[in-house]
Order: C-alpha cells, then sequence, then structure tokens
C-alpha cells in the first residue's frame, strides 16, 4: 500500500485526538464538577434563579448553572450593651452572645430575600435589641439578677418568634452580668449591707436567748437539785426524829412499867464514872459535896 493511501488514516486519528484533547481541556475549563462541604448547602443558580438546592457531596452542574454554598452550621452574633427598662423603670444593659443557625429547610427563602451565604448576624443582632426590650419590661430589677435563668428562657423563646421570619432559630444565648445605674446599684449595694446587718443582729438575739434559756435550765436544775437534798434531809430528820421519839416512848413505857429499869440506869451511870475516873480524890471538898467512889469501911 503506498503512502498516499495510509495517509488519511492517520491524519482522521489525528484528527480524534485532537477532538479528545480539546474536549479534555474544555472539560477542565469549564470544570462541570462540584462539591458541597459538610454542614452547607449548594444553592444552584440559572441566570439569576434558584434551580435547586444541594445537599452534601459532588454536584455535577452544566456551565450555564452556578452553585452557590450557603452555610448552615451554627453562628454567633455578638450584641454589645442591649439596652432595656425593668417593670420599675430601672434602666439595665447586658452583653450577649447569641449562637443561632439557618434552618436547613429555609434555605432559599433566606437565600432570596436576606443572605447569601447563611450570614444572618446583622438581622439576629436587631432582633436581639427588640426581644431584650420585651422580656426586661416583664420583670423588676431584683427578679431580673434573681430569675437569670428565667429571663434567658423567655429571652430565647421571644427570639426565637422573631427570628422565624428570617428563618433561622436559637441555638442558645449566653448573657454577661446585668448592669443597672450607678445610684440603683448603691441602693441595692446598701439593701444588702442592712439585711447583712439585720441578719447579724438576729444571729446575736438567737444567741442571747439560747444562752439566757440555758442559765434558765441550769438555775432550774440546781433548784430542783437543792430541793431533792433538802427534801432527802427533811425525811432523814423526819426519820430521826421519829426513831428518837419510838425509843423515848418505849423507854417511857418501860419506866412506867419497871422501876429496876431507873436503877439500872443509874448503876449503868456510876459505871462509867467509875470507868473514867482516874483515883484521885480532889484537892477540895466543899461542904455536903459527894466525894466519888469513897468507901470509908475499907
Amino acid at each position: 500500500m503506498s503512502s498516499s493511501e495510509t495517509r488519511p488514516a492517520w491524519l482522521a486519528n489525528g484528527r480524534w485526538l485532537a477532538v479528545a484533547v480539546a474536549v479534555v481541556v474544555l472539560v477542565f475549563m469549564i470544570n462541570p464538577f462540584h462539591s458541597v462541604p459538610t454542614g452547607t448547602r449548594g444553592v444552584v443558580t440559572q441566570f439569576g434563579a434558584i434551580r435547586g438546592i444541594e445537599n452534601e457531596g459532588l454536584l455535577v452542574l452544566p456551565p450555564w448553572q452556578r452553585l452557590t454554598i450557603f452555610n448552615i452550621r451554627a453562628e454567633a452574633a455578638q450584641v454589645d450593651n442591649a439596652e432595656g427598662s425593668t417593670s420599675d423603670t430601672q434602666p439595665v444593659h447586658v452583653s450577649l452572645t447569641v449562637r443561632y443557625n439557618v434552618q436547613p429547610n429555609k434555605v432559599s427563602e433566606v437565600y432570596e430575600k436576606y443572605s447569601h451565604d447563611g450570614d444572618l448576624s446583622s438581622y439576629v443582632q436587631t432582633a436581639t435589641q427588640e426581644s431584650f426590650k420585651v422580656v426586661t419590661a416583664r420583670f423588676n430589677a431584683p427578679d431580673l439578677i434573681a430569675k437569670r435563668s428565667e429571663v434567658s428562657q423567655e429571652l430565647n423563646s421571644v427570639l426565637n418568634t422573631k427570628l422565624e421570619k428570617y428563618g433561622a432559630q436559637v441555638i442558645n444565648i449566653d448573657m454577661r452580668n446585668f448592669a443597672f445605674s450607678d445610684s440603683y446599684m448603691k441602693a441595692i449595694n446598701d439593701k444588702v449591707t442592712q439585711e447583712q446587718l439585720r441578719l447579724a443582729a438576729e444571729n446575736k438575739l438567737k444567741t442571747v436567748e439560747a444562752e439566757q434559756k440555758q442559765k434558765v435550765a441550769i438555775a432550774e436544775a440546781e433548784a430542783s437539785a437543792a430541793k431533792a437534798t433538802a427534801d432527802g434531809v427533811a425525811y432523814s430528820n423526819l426519820k430521826v426524829a421519829t426513831a428518837q421519839a419510838e425509843a423515848l416512848r418505849m423507854q417511857n413505857s418501860a419506866l412506867a412499867q419497871s422501876k429496876d429499869v431507873l436503877e439500872l440506869r443509874r448503876i449503868e451511870v456510876e459505871q462509867t464514872k467509875a470507868q473514867r475516873w482516874d483515883g484521885k480524890l480532889p484537892e477540895h471538898i466543899y461542904a455536903s459535896a459527894p466525894i466519888p467512889f469513897f468507901n470509908t469501911g475499907k
């Protein structure tokens, strides 16, 4: 086969190769392959009109369609120095951090009306300011501090209602310390000081009352003990007196029954004297004075 006959086939193969290369280059230039990251949605538009919302993953689009990545992860909106007024007309300020996210089923609506990337911080800040005014008006100043968790729940509910029209929802709200006017803070401090003094006085009074009760109890116990002792002594004396009276009665009865008992007692007395005499006669004897144990017969 001559070279003139084989040239068309070679040229034909070369043309197909050139077409293939051109297609590859065109594909890379057009780049129809797209990916939607986790935590986002893909908004597909065609000439500015929304054609669909795509979930996470790989996506192939024709060159006349455009993909916009839309964030549905949690975002934080800082609200500095939100201002409100309590039910007792006390001005109050607070700084908040509101964490929110766009509801996945509202991506198309949010993209069309409010944001092309899911950032609604400006709307959240405004809605938070308004919600804070509404909530603080429901509480007086002391309750605003004492019922912090209840205030946070109410603010969450009111803010969620406002953000619903923006296709967003509140995840949580962090509130820093409430700030009141200087005069009110001074009044609160004075009240706390007075309350502390009152409690201290009450505690002191309770201590004094306890001490007095203790003293009364001790006095009553001592009086009871003294009465018991006196009763015991009186009872003992009564028994002794009763015994002595009984002895006298028996003695008198014995004396009445026999004169010999009296003589026996006289002999016992003389015997006792004899036992105690030291054998010496008295140096001076007075007239008619008896000489003890002197027997002239011996």
